[in-house]
C-alpha cells in the first residue's frame, strides 16, 4: 500500500488549496477513503471522508469549507479547501476510513501552513 499526499505549502487565511493523494497497492475504487490531519501533540483526526459509492462526510470543523472527492480512474483522492483558517494548519494524510480501519502505512502526508 502506498499513499502519496501532495499539495501542501503556505497560504494566507481565507485562501484556498487543493490536496491530492495518489493511492496504489489496493483496490482504491472499492474503499471508503478519508483525509486526516494531525498537529504536534494531538491525535490524528478525520476531517472528511468519501464512500466508495460517492457519499461524503465532513467533520464539524471543516463542514462547508472543505470538499472531498475522488477519481477512481486515477486512483486519486482530493481535498478542496476554501476559507482556510490558521487552525487548519497541520500535516494532512489520506487513508481508508469512515467505517473501516485505516491501513497501518500512512505515508508522509503533506503539510501546509495557514498564515493569519
Amino acid at each position: 500500500v502506498q499513499l502519496q499526499a501532495s499539495g501542501g505549502g503556505l497560504v494566507q487565511a481565507g485562501g484556498s488549496l487543493r490536496l491530492s493523494c495518489l493511492a496504489s497497492g489496493f483496490a482504491f475504487s472499492t474503499r471508503n477513503m478519508a483525509w486526516y490531519r494531525q498537529v504536534p501533540g494531538k491525535q490524528r483526526e478525520l476531517v472528511a471522508a468519501i464512500a466508495s459509492g460517492g457519499g461524503t462526510y465532513s467533520s464539524n470543523s471543516v463542514m462547508g469549507r472543505f470538499t472531498i472527492s475522488r477519481d477512481n480512474a486515477k486512483n486519486t483522492l482530493y481535498l478542496q479547501m476554501n476559507s482556510l483558517k490558521p487552525e487548519d494548519t497541520a500535516v494532512y494524510y489520506c487513508n481508508t476510513g469512515w467505517g473501516v480501519s485505516p491501513f497501518s502505512s500512512w505515508g508522509q502526508g503533506t503539510k501546509f501552513t495557514v498564515s493569519s
